[in-house]
């Protein structure tokens, strides 16, 4: 009796098939690799370094090296500072000397001529009196040079910067207000005044 191959039957699954019932396959595209990944992810990004742009950080020994050499310039500027504080000094200390030569220089006449009045006191009385008058004219002039001109006018009118009221008298030939009488004279004007004249002043009414 001959043997008939069994037909399949295609209501029944093939155990061999994959795809029978039960075993499921995922796709193709949702199959996990199982190599290394090569390019850069979420989770491997690496933030550079202080040193990859910047080159290598100064060593301890440059920061020390630094700060002595401002450490010496700073020293150096004191140095030159008080040298010149004290050149400064020297300077006007010896301008204060050069002047002060000079003004007594400018009286060494003043002294001369005193000196000839009181030599020719004895043999003329009346020559002393010229004398003097002469030596106080020259001595006048010479504070004039140096920058003090006398102030000695009457009949002007009182003026508080050149002027110092010692007294008020009742005078009807002078105009109120204005200088009747100089009692010690001034010398100098504004800020380089010695000293104001004192005066007296001519009543208001």
């Amino acid at each position: 009796m001959p043997i008939h191959p069994r037909e399949s039957d295609p209501a029944m699954p093939d155990p061999a098939d994959p795809a029978a019932e039960g075993a499921v396959s995922p796709p193709r595209g949702d199959l996990p690799r199982s190599g290394p990944q090569t390019g850069p992810g979420p989770d491997t990004d690496e933030e550079p370094g202080p040193d990859a742009a910047g080159g290598p950080a100064p060593s301890e020994d440059e920061h020390t090296a630094e700060l002595k050499e401002l450490e010496d310039r700073w020293r150096r500027a004191l140095a030159d500072l008080d040298n010149l504080r004290k050149r400064h000094t020297r300077e006007l200390e010896r301008e204060r000397t050069s002047e002060r030569s000079r003004t007594a220089a400018a009286f060494l006449p003043v002294l001369d001529n005193l000196e000839l009045a009181l030599n020719h006191a004895g043999s003329d009385p009346d020559a002393i009196v010229e004398g003097v008058r002469a030596v106080r004219d020259q001595a006048v002039n010479v504070l004039e040079l140096l920058g003090y001109p006398r102030h000695a006018e009457t009949g002007v009118a009182f003026d508080p910067a050149r002027h110092e009221v010692v007294g008020v008298v009742q005078d009807p030939e002078a105009p109120p207000g204005t200088v009747v009488e100089v009692l010690r004279p001034g010398y100098g004007d504004g800020e380089r005044q010695l000293r104001p004249a004192a005066v007296t002043v001519a009543k208001r009414e």
